[in-house]
């Protein structure tokens, strides 16, 4: 995967695309836990910068859902959504409102030529609308 992306297969960029893939929507610190797992001296700016290289080789998703951290994703090409709990902060995945990428139609493309959108859904997940037992 890493090669075919043109990078260089490294013991950190590794343990983070397996990191990656082992925890969806996981935050920096959370895939930095993961990795120290496996490579107990590896550095935070390492995995910084593992991180950036993956993202900026399309083998890893970076998604910030208003008023939350970064957080990474192995599923990358489909123009998927997300849906994002109100109160504790889950996100899971949504397949495309409609057909294919960019799968919605701006009102108004202004001249752009739109090959992707990007949807959030907001609410709360089941575990925080369930009602609480006194």
């Amino acid at each position: 995967m890493l090669r075919r992306a043109a990078l260089r297969v490294t013991r950190p960029r590794v343990a983070v695309l397996s990191a990656v893939h082992e925890h969806p929507h996981a935050d920096t610190d959370s895939i930095i836990g993961a990795v120290r797992r496996e490579l107990p001296k590896v550095s935070h700016q390492t995995v910084y910068d593992s991180l950036h290289a993956l993202t900026a080789a399309g083998l890893v998703r970076r998604i910030q859902p208003h008023g939350s951290v970064a957080r990474y994703e192995s599923r990358t090409g489909d123009n998927h959504h997300h849906v994002v709990c109100r109160s504790c902060g889950a996100i899971d995945d949504v397949d495309c409102a409609v057909g294919e990428a960019p799968c919605l139609t701006a009102s108004d493309d202004h001249g752009f030529s739109i090959d992707e959108a990007e949807v959030i859904y907001w609410g709360l997940c089941p575990g925080c609308s369930a009602p609480q037992s006194s």
